[in-house]
């Protein structure tokens, strides 16, 4: 019977450990204290992502601050967005999702991302989801509104922070959907 129950176990964890998303339900997004760029490597693939931004109908009608994203993976692939935002559009309203088509180098499962807001408006994200043919889907939830000039966000590569003096990202390319 205790073999059984043991088997059940390892079978139902097997299961979710292998499920073709992955969720950040229980983290809490954090501040880290700086990103630097790195030069786009010569020979590294290049992948396409989908990234969708889902704005807290708490947030400001909409925001003109300038929006940044960093993401990657265990292996110290990253993509690095310094603008997403375009003021001339009024993306991140207020309850709206704002999908982005981005082009970086090939990564594994992403497991961090950070947002950086800068300016005077303030803006709320309720979730990041990002996709794409290589890796699994992932959802991160802020639902917070995030300090100006800080990168925020999470960290779960391994369960391990990646060493901050280690962290670099490298330019990508970005269009809007």
């Amino acid at each position: 019977m205790l073999r059984l129950a043991i088997s059940l176990f390892l079978f139902s964890l097997l299961c979710s450990l292998t499920s073709s998303s992955f969720t950040t339900t229980q983290l809490q997004p954090r501040p880290i204290d700086s990103f630097l760029p790195k030069p786009k490597l010569e020979n590294a693939g290049v992948c396409s992502y989908t990234v969708i931004i889902k704005t807290s109908c708490s947030s400001v009608s909409y925001t003109r601050d300038k929006i940044s994203i960093s993401f990657g993976d265990v292996y110290g692939n990253e993509v690095y967005v310094k603008r997403l935002d375009d003021p001339h559009s009024r993306t991140f309203e207020k309850c709206s999702s704002d999908t982005y088509k981005i082009s970086g180098p090939c990564m594994r499962d992403v497991c961090y991302l950070y947002l950086l807001r800068q300016g005077s408006d303030g803006w709320k994200p309720e979730n990041v989801k990002i996709y794409g043919s290589s890796i699994r889907s992932v959802t991160f939830y802020y639902n917070l509104f995030l300090p100006n000039s800080v990168w925020y966000g999470f960290n779960v590569c391994n369960g391990i922070e990646i060493s901050k003096s280690s962290q670099h990202i490298s330019t990508a390319s970005v269009a809007a959907m």
